[in-house]
């Protein structure tokens, strides 16, 4: 295991920093509705301030008829084209189709057959990671969290390209292909690495296949004996296109594209990406979602019966289950009302293999957790809110069946998602022009200076 650092700041001094920290840079709530500001860049009615335009992605949860928030049908749309209608149309002709999300994002048409072949040639080229950079990267400094140590990776990879500070189109997309198909290599490259160095468990790497779809080559790369159903690689696949992009306006799509905004090289605006999306209110949520499932079904005696799983969500509003935070997790979404067509998806297409590998009872409670938390809310918040379950809720039972190790819950969306973050950085560079640069008023008072032998601490 590798030797941890030892901070040389003393728990008493750096309480002590704190405690002058927190007496000067406390703002008032009240000081946001006086000034008019919109935190969060949210407007009164929780929707997103309106910051860009995009061509890539559409969110739509609800409408607005006069003036007022109106619930309606989640829907999630890839360059115009309904999301429910690219995974069944993959589906019904038996065909991966991240390969062909990601030329979607890319380029805003869907492929030919020839340019989809193309695009898995130049995918399964770009795989491999350079000379000796697992063993001089990821095995010499092991880390126990993926995303943090996937974000160094792809930091550390500016430092192999001839040419990273280009941002012209042509250097852009090349970047951008190579880090789409690299990313999961580094994903589980970092992730064996960290079962060698801190669960003490053996360390396996297998050849790169050129002939897998994406999501074949993850299962191929994190299984031992390399072995996996159809059926679980079709899910899996799934799972890649609905997380591939969710709009401009999320954290991390955001967060990219404002890097990219001020003429950074790619490399350092993708990691802001990853940095982001491990949060816990963006992709780390689906962590939290299945540390709550386990503590429901090691604390609820039946979670299937819904009276009992209600008490339970009372408790967890109540603060007295649950993380102490009052929060159900999986449910609800910033822009969806009544249905999030991810979680939609995933579980009607999960939902047969959840049963065949002996998930029944999980898949059960949380549906429960789905149908009873609108009203738990109700009645306990006082408040009557359109709520539904979103992706999070079911993407992390999924992973499980697919024998997914919680360590990668993240790490895999984000092996998604970097799709749709280079189709961002591509659009803003294309037709962005200006650096995203919100104000932010200041609310100290002018004061005098004071020469510091006249100073006073407290």
């Amino acid at each position: 295991m590798p030797s941890s650092y030892i901070s040389p700041i003393s728990m008493d001094a750096l309480s002590s920093l704190c405690q002058e920290l927190d007496k000067n840079n406390e703002i008032k709530k009240s000081d946001y509705e006086k000034y008019h500001v919109k935190r969060g860049l949210r407007n009164e009615d929780s929707t997103g301030v309106m910051a860009g335009l995009t061509r890539i992605c559409s969110v739509e949860g609800y409408f607005i008829l006069d003036g007022e928030r109106v619930p309606k049908e989640g829907k999630l749309s890839y360059r115009g084209y309904n999301i429910n209608d690219i995974v069944n149309g993959c589906i019904s002709d038996g065909r991966f189709g991240f390969e062909e999300v990601v030329w979607l994002l890319l380029f805003g048409t869907l492929p030919t057959s020839g340019q989809l072949a193309s695009l898995h040639e130049v995918l399964a080229e770009c795989r491999a990671l350079p000379d000796e950079f697992v063993e001089d990267i990821i095995m010499k400094h092991a880390s126990k969290d993926i995303m943090n140590k996937i974000s160094r990776c792809v930091m550390a990879l500016y430092s192999y390209d001839e040419n990273p500070d280009d941002t012209s189109i042509p250097n852009v997309l090349r970047q951008s292909l190579q880090l789409i198909a690299q990313v999961p290599t580094i994903m589980n490259s970092a992730y064996q690495v960290k079962r060698r160095a801190f669960d003490d468990k053996t360390m396996f790497l297998h050849p790169i296949r050129k002939e897998q779809s994406t999501a074949e080559y993850i299962l191929n790369q994190l299984r031992a004996d390399k072995k996996f159903s159809e059926e679980e690689a079709r899910l899996l696949d799934i799972c890649l296109m609905l997380h591939a992009d969710h709009g401009g306006g999320n954290n991390s799509t955001f967060s990219t594209r404002v890097l990219t905004s001020s003429g950074t090289d790619t490399y350092s605006a993708i990691t802001a990406g990853f940095g982001s999306l491990k949060g816990p209110k963006h992709g780390g949520a689906n962590l939290r979602v299945a540390r709550q499932m386990d503590e429901i079904m090691a604390k609820v005696a039946d979670p299937t019966d819904e009276a009992q799983v209600k008490d339970y969500l009372v408790k967890v509003l109540k603060k007295e289950e649950g993380d102490g935070s009052g929060l159900i997790y999986g449910m609800g979404h910033a822009v969806y009302t009544k249905s999030d067509p991810r979680a939609v998806i995933l579980k009607e297409n999960a939902r047969k293999l959840a049963y065949e590998k002996g998930y029944e009872k999980e898949f059960r409670t949380l549906e429960n957790i789905e149908l009873l938390t609108p009203g738990v809310f109700a009645e306990i918040r006082g408040i009557e809110k359109t709520m539904c379950a979103n992706v999070d809720l079911y993407s992390g039972l999924v992973y499980k069946v697919l024998g997914i190790p919680q360590d990668l819950f993240t790490p895999l969306f984000a092996t998604a998602r970097i799709a749709g973050w280079c189709a961002h950085r591509l659009e803003e560079l294309t037709s962005g022009g200006k650096i995203i640069r919100p104000a932010y008023k200041s609310v100290s008072k002018p004061r005098a200076y004071i020469q510091i032998d006249n100073r006073t601490e407290g």
